[in-house]
């Protein structure tokens, strides 16, 4: 495994530590580690959302009518 140092202010240096004190995380690295995986997978996440809304925006507007719309969802919803 690859190391990497980093500058932390004081308090986010306690924070950090904190949270391996505690018992969920075995120390510091574990700590970070898991926010970096988490930010990865939120950033996956965003990025397949901002594609669906692009291939939404993409495919072109409808004529609908809203409230008819809604009352045959709320129908179907209700048998």
């Amino acid at each position: 495994m690859a190391t990497m140092n980093i500058s932390l202010p004081q308090q986010m240096k306690d924070w950090v530590e904190a949270q391996s004190a505690d018992g969920r995380y075995a120390n510091s690295s574990d700590y970070i580690r898991d926010l970096i995986r988490r930010d990865a997978e939120r950033r996956a996440r965003i990025a397949a959302l901002q594609e669906t809304l692009e291939t939404g925006e993409a495919s072109g507007f409808t004529e609908i009518d809203v409230p008819a719309y809604f009352d045959d969802l709320r129908n179907r919803y209700l048998r």
